[in-house]
């Protein structure tokens, strides 16, 4: 299931239809960092399950007023919470 969840296997069509996005959206978020499709040999991005979550988020903070900029630093500070959460748990079963 985890490698399902990394490994890019929607084309770009099928990811826009699955988020209700445009392509030239999705082509804007990826060009701004703020998803990073995988590439096909030919170059064709291939969007992975987490590639859709991370959209659907994206379109989330949208519809609450975020511009680019402020959807950029959330999702930084979001991946950041999870890693020290992770780092949190370790140390307590250490304990």
């Amino acid at each position: 299931m985890a490698g399902e969840q990394v490994r890019g296997v929607y084309a770009i069509s099928v990811a826009a239809d699955l988020v209700s996005m445009e392509i030239q959206n999705l082509r804007v978020y990826e060009r701004r960092g703020l998803v990073a499709p995988a590439r096909s040999p030919g170059g064709s991005r291939l969007y992975s399950r987490a590639d859709i979550e991370r959209l659907h988020r994206i379109r989330e903070l949208l519809a609450e007023g975020l511009n680019l900029a402020g959807i950029r630093r959330v999702l930084e500070l979001e991946a950041e919470v999870k890693r020290l959460r992770g780092e949190n748990s370790a140390l307590r079963e250490r304990l």
